[in-house]
């Protein structure tokens, strides 16, 4: 697939197919996922893959998924036959950043003006995403940050942040839901050339 197709229909999804997903798509996505980018190549960012249904069943008991259903809507994250919780560990940039090569004039550290572990996580999540396009999946988003127990129920290590849980399927519908449908600002109020205002 053209990578304007890609872009073009990538949406979050929340209702699959009773489906699985093909495990060497799945294996061809995880390898685009890990081709993110990463400030000094500290590559901080984790996948935790989860495919289990009944582990799939505890973190949408986690996120409250009866409460969605009751309002009307499809269940979403025990459907999805697949999760991907995008996680990325701050202390391998300081690591990477105390290394020899990126150490200041004065021998230490950089400032971080910019915490860049969540940058690049978020690359990470976005070609998530974007494989999933291009293998013929679908994919959305859910927030860890409403989910307490995650890191206990998944053994992720206490210096570890999960960002979020991309749900992958085939799509059941490609109706999008919520904020989705405010639609996009248009061009000049996002895009500014050579300096904002234009």
């Amino acid at each position: 697939m053209e990578f304007a197709e890609v872009v073009r229909r990538r949406k979050m999804i929340r209702n699959y197919l009773d489906k699985p997903v093909d495990p060497e798509s799945l294996g061809r996505l995880l390898d685009a996922a890990r081709r993110a980018p990463s400030a000094g190549h500290s590559q901080g960012q984790y996948l935790v893959v989860v495919t289990d249904a009944g582990t799939r069943a505890a973190i949408a008991e986690l996120g409250n998924e009866a409460r969605y259903v009751e309002s009307g809507k499809s269940p979403w994250m025990s459907t999805a036959p697949v999760h991907i919780v995008v996680c990325v560990r701050e202390n391998d940039y300081h690591d990477r950043y105390r290394e020899a090569d990126k150490l200041t004039e004065e021998g230490t550290e950089i400032e971080w003006p910019v915490p860049y572990w969540w940058v690049d996580a978020g690359a990470t999540l976005m070609l998530v995403l974007l494989a999933a396009v291009n293998e013929g999946l679908s994919a959305g988003l859910f927030g860890s940050h409403r989910l307490e127990g995650l890191k206990e129920l998944l053994r992720i290590p206490e210096d570890v942040a999960p960002i979020g849980i991309v749900t992958i399927g085939h799509a059941a519908t490609s109706t999008t839901t919520g904020s989705a449908r405010r639609g996009r600002k248009a061009p000049e109020q996002v895009v500014h050339r050579e300096r904002w205002g234009g």
